[in-house]
């Protein structure tokens, strides 16, 4: 009996509104089968009656179009890749101040985004935000990207004996985020230029913070020893967890997860650049090819400000 070949990569997600009145987290997943690369598009909206639903799908389909629009070039120049998210994460931000400057009364709208291209074993990815990026890696959680909240500051506190546990994990101020997207200027980005190296047998969870509920203790022991099963039934537990928690304060919550599955992906596949590229260029314009010296500047190791390239483009 013919049977079908494991796919490179292994992808579920799951959404879930929790006690919000609201959906406002919006989710995309593009990995098509017989691909080697593929990408998450992750956002987590802020203002409620003020449109937040609205912000999150706009950060998604601008993001999205891009990176889907840019996807045919991961593989010839791969070290564009980080540019390519930037120019995304710029574009949505132009995006939501014409919407507020349409519609004055979605002002005080926002979102994060968290965005993830995997190409064969390389991740990159772009974070605004306090949506987390996680990897699961021989039965232990990290999260890899910043946390734009105020949370790691009053866990600093906590640490340094300033404030009590009790106070720091419930703390009013724990949620305020310290950088989003907005329409105006943003204050931080994460954005490495180097891609993390993954490994046969990884697991990627890209979510917004409504996973956090659970805590990152109750994560990883769920998704370690779901660690076989396909990502379908990973999803399906962790979601059944937050059932489960009952909290009447749950926020929205949505994830991708991600498993790279027992295949060779060790060895970079070359692959030559188009020759004729001018009608690619010619749609691009000024959203992509006369910024790339300005986005690139900024891109550090780590992390990328965008003010500076914000300032200049107004």
């Amino acid at each position: 009996m013919w049977q079908a070949h494991e796919p490179g990569y292994d992808v579920a997600s799951a959404i879930s509104q929790g006690g919000r009145d609201y959906q406002e987290d919006t989710l995309v997943t593009d990995f098509p089968l017989g691909s080697d690369s593929g990408f998450v598009v992750l956002a987590d909206g802020m203002g409620g009656h003020a449109a937040g639903d609205v912000a999150s799908k706009i950060v998604v389909t601008e993001v999205f179009s891009e990176l889907k629009f840019q996807s045919e070039s991961f593989g010839y120049s791969e070290n564009d890749i980080p540019t390519h998210l930037f120019d995304a994460a710029k574009s949505a931000n132009e995006c939501l101040l014409s919407e507020v400057n349409s519609n004055p009364e979605t002002m005080g709208m926002g979102s994060t985004l968290v965005s993830v291209v995997i190409r064969e074993n390389r991740m990159f990815w772009i974070s605004i935000g306090d949506s987390p990026l996680y990897i699961l890696r021989n039965g232990k959680l990290e999260q890899l990207n910043e946390d734009h909240s105020m949370a790691p500051q009053i866990d600093f506190m906590v640490e340094s004996g300033m404030i009590d546990a009790e106070l720091g994990k419930n703390h009013p101020d724990r949620n305020c985020l310290t950088s989003v997207l907005m329409g105006e200027s943003v204050a931080k980005i994460d954005c490495p230029k180097a891609p993390y190296e993954l490994k046969v047998g990884d697991i990627i969870l890209v979510s917004s913070d409504g996973l956090q509920f659970l805590g990152d203790e109750k994560i990883q022991e769920i998704v370690a020893t779901h660690a076989k099963k396909p990502s379908s039934e990973i999803s399906a537990h962790l979601l059944e967890a937050i059932r489960k928690l009952d909290d009447p304060d749950q926020d929205n919550v949505s994830f991708s997860v991600i498993k790279v599955n027992n295949f060779d992906i060790t060895k970079p596949m070359i692959v030559s650049k188009p020759e004729n590229q001018g009608h690619l260029k010619g749609h691009i314009g000024t959203t992509v090819a006369n910024l790339n010296k300005d986005l690139i500047e900024p891109i550090t190791d780590r992390a990328a400000d965008v003010d500076l390239w914000y300032q200049r483009n107004r």
